[in-house]
């Protein structure tokens, strides 16, 4: 960074860096160097959008998701998708969130990421078999986190299976007694 401070993917570890100790300010700021430097790389588009949708800036998030759709060396759409389906869904834009995590299914069908995200959103929606159903795909293909269990019990509470919610609920506290869902 010293030799050079617009080399884009320098500033973006140290924004990582600093988002993982905790220092927000400080991440966005070299976030942004690297956006700046390099403002059509998917993949810079791609984590300062991320930042910007967990910091409460999901309108300015989701233009940068899609500006990273528009790299065509980014490798990675489906990932990008997600994250905008993901962000228009924690404001409530189940229609948005609807189209951007379908788009991203497309693209790669059995993406964790996405499945999970759509069994969410169906879930927010009280479409309890379609969550069931994407939350049955997502265990294909990945482990549960205690994210993923705690979504999965709360669809088979949801759904009046006490049996199905015990068993995720007895994964979740056998797997992650300390996690803030168990």
């Amino acid at each position: 960074v010293k030799q050079d401070p617009n080399y884009a993917p320098a500033q973006t570890v140290l924004a990582v860096l600093y988002e993982r100790i905790g220092e927000k300010e400080l991440a966005g700021k070299h976030y942004k160097m690297a956006y700046e430097a390099s403002p059509k790389d998917g993949d810079v588009n791609n984590n300062y959008g991320v930042y910007l949708c967990q910091n409460g800036k999901p309108d300015q998030a989701i233009k940068l998701f899609l500006a990273a759709l528009e790299d065509p060396f980014y490798n990675s759409p489906s990932v990008a998708l997600t994250n905008a389906g993901s962000c228009a869904l924690g404001e409530g834009d189940y229609a948005r969130a609807d189209e951007f995590l379908r788009s991203a299914l497309k693209i790669e069908p059995d993406f964790p990421d996405a499945l999970m995200n759509m069994s969410r959103l169906t879930f927010e929606q009280k479409d309890y078999l379609k969550a069931r159903a994407f939350m049955q795909r997502y265990e294909a293909v990945s482990e549960h986190t205690a994210e993923t269990l705690l979504l999965a019990y709360r669809i088979e509470m949801a759904s009046n299976n006490a049996k199905a919610a015990n068993t995720y609920k007895l994964l979740l506290e056998n797997n992650h007694p300390d996690s803030d869902q168990t």
